[in-house]
């Protein structure tokens, strides 16, 4: 019979932590920050869902004259926010949606409701036609007309390989076409965990032609990619890569039309990504990759990653915010989506 060494508590716990640092480390170092100031996130206002289960307004958009924001949240809606009269109100739905069927109770939580529900994911409007394009989970590539209402599905199948995870979503505002992630091919968004944990590279980058109604594959074998946003200039897609903690740059136009490479290496965990304003892109980090349980209640909530990657400007806040989502708007407001939280946040650059 082997004799079991006694071993003191601190030791077990350092041990088990090294272990769990190990387990969730798949990423690379990243560049340091270039600071130009850290943007306290703590320091925010909210809008809050109504509904005690109602949970998880992931992406934030805004229409061509600028009111919102919109979000999709857990029972498989699309909300718009009402700053006058300080509410949500329900905007769009998919084909299917029923109130009493989707809303979560507890003997059935959302995470049961929204493989029938749907789940948005990305969202964004075609300022030009109203049409508000959305990346739902479970139920593809949608669109709903101005004034919203239920949308229509346009896609859930690409090369007759099914959309599991459809999540990231941008589109042109010149041309009218649609860019969209389907982050895997073998795990559904109840399943998000294994697509980091097995590595799994099966996720796709694909382009919606609303002309001819067709989706062209871009780029297949991608490892997790999440959100996308189009460059300033029009010349390139970045696509956020969650389990490798990088930035995909995908060339749409010019003499690298068709290839990628790695814009950035970053600190954390990224969603979704979006435009700055300036050129660059704010990416929300759903968590840090050397974040520890224990020690201050702080950690990386988003960076700032300028045109040529560099990582520019931080902001932080409480380990309890995992942010999906960062929008910046006039005046430097900061909208701040979560898959967990009854809020959109609002921060003041």
């Amino acid at each position: 019979m082997a004799i079991r060494a006694k071993l003191p508590l601190s030791l077990i716990t350092a041990s088990c932590l090294a272990v769990l640092l190990l387990l969730l480390q798949p990423c690379t170092a990243a560049r340091p920050i270039h600071d130009t100031g850290t943007i306290d996130g703590s320091r925010s206002r909210h809008l809050p869902l109504r509904g005690s289960r109602l949970r998880g307004p992931e992406s934030v958009a805004f229409d061509g004259a600028d009111d919102g924001p919109y979000s999709g949240v857990s029972d498989g809606r699309v909300l718009k926010w009402n700053e006058h009269a300080r509410r949500w109100s329900t905007y769009a739905y998919g084909p299917g949606y029923s109130a009493k069927a989707c809303t979560a109770s507890r003997t059935r939580p959302a995470e049961v409701t929204e493989s029938m529900c749907g789940r948005p994911l990305g969202l964004r409007f075609h300022y030009e036609s109203g049409n508000l394009y959305i990346a739902d989970a479970y139920k593809g590539l949608m669109r709903v007309g101005p004034g919203g209402g239920e949308a229509t599905v346009l896609a859930t199948m690409v090369d007759g390989v099914p959309l599991r995870f459809t999540n990231g979503v941008d589109v042109d505002q010149v041309t009218g076409e649609v860019y969209f992630t389907d982050s895997s091919t073998k795990y559904p968004r109840s399943q998000h965990e294994r697509v980091t944990q097995t590595g799994d590279s099966t996720g796709r980058l694909m382009r919606y032609d609303p002309k001819t109604d067709h989706v062209t594959v871009l780029q297949s074998g991608i490892t997790y990619p999440n959100g996308v946003a189009i460059s300033a200039d029009r010349t390139h897609l970045v696509v956020a890569l969650t389990g490798p903690c990088k930035l995909l740059r995908y060339w749409i136009n010019g003499p690298k039309a068709g290839t990628s490479e790695i814009l950035a290496d970053l600190p954390g965990y990224p969603d979704n990504v979006r435009p700055d304003g300036r050129g660059g892109f704010w990416v929300a980090l759903h968590r840090e990759k050397m974040e520890l349980p224990l020690g201050p209640d702080s950690h990386l909530l988003a960076v700032r990653v300028g045109a040529d990657g560099k990582m520019l400007q931080a902001m932080t806040g409480p380990k309890s915010v995992r942010p999906t989502e960062v929008m910046e708007r006039k005046g430097g407001k900061l909208y701040l989506g979560s898959v967990e939280l009854p809020y959109v946040a609002v921060v003041s650059a």
